[in-house]
């Protein structure tokens, strides 16, 4: 989905900056995004620093729009798991390389 909505608007999307926070991933205030998925899911920093600083860059408006996005995305991995829908094989092949750029395959079920 990111891929396809870098698309949309027209950005330069290095997806290899989600592994690599020394990479610039190519959206306007991707680093404090990624900043934000690393406080709310390792603790890395504190969550209201965090969130300060993208109500100071982005506005009130885009803490409140990366919450909804990051919250929409764990439902449907929780939902998705939970009733066991596999990934299609074909789907997998498509996506090895970006599965083996983001070190993904020990999430793989064989």
């Amino acid at each position: 989905m990111l891929r396809e909505s870098a698309k949309a608007f027209e950005y330069d999307l290095e997806i290899e900056a989600v592994r690599d926070p020394s990479i610039d991933i190519g959206i306007p205030g991707g680093s404090l995004l990624l900043r934000l998925v690393d406080a709310v899911l390792t603790d890395s920093e504190p969550l209201a620093e965090v969130q300060e600083a993208i109500i100071e860059e982005l506005g009130p408006e885009a803490l409140l729009d990366a919450a909804s996005v990051f919250g929409n995305f764990e439902m449907m991995n929780r939902v998705a798991d939970a009733s066991g829908i596999p990934i299609p094989a074909a789907g997998i092949e498509r996506e090895k390389a970006l599965v083996e750029m983001l070190e993904l395959s020990g999430f793989l079920r064989h």
